[in-house]
């Protein structure tokens, strides 16, 4: 199986300048684990994920004065739609990280997660146990 049929389509696309409070907000209201920060000037993408906000909130940082960009991973690994579930379960463990932010030639098409690979993996695992 491939990324591209366990990805998410529903990305959360914020800006850098959004607040922490802000970006959890709209996470949560998507019910999205993590948002793409996309830096308008540069055009480049980095990652914003619950585990930031919490480390952050956990820092005592003040969610209402602290921005995404802050907080902001740049050093993405992305994945791509052809990727098999293998190779981006291989890169998350390797990174040590639960999302995947997948590219195409246009840009972001999707986030992967751990979650999405293990709801693809489970009916497998339960036919082939069967």
């Amino acid at each position: 199986m491939l990324v591209r049929d366990a990805m998410s389509t529903v990305i959360l696309t914020i800006g850098p300048a959004h607040t922490l409070r802000q970006a959890a907000r709209l996470m949560s209201a998507r019910r999205v684990g993590a948002a793409v920060v996309q830096d308008g000037d540069s055009g480049g993408f980095g990652i914003l994920t619950e585990r930031d906000v919490l480390n952050a909130i956990g820092s005592d940082r003040n969610p209402d004065l602290e921005t995404a960009d802050a907080h902001t991973t740049r050093d993405v690994v992305f994945a791509a739609p052809s990727w098999t579930l293998e190779e981006a379960a291989d890169a998350m463990t390797r990174g040590g990280f639960r999302h995947l932010v997948v590219l195409d030639d246009h840009g972001p098409v999707g986030i992967v997660s751990v979650r999405d690979i293990i709801r693809c993996w489970l009916p497998a695992h339960s036919a082939a146990a069967a």
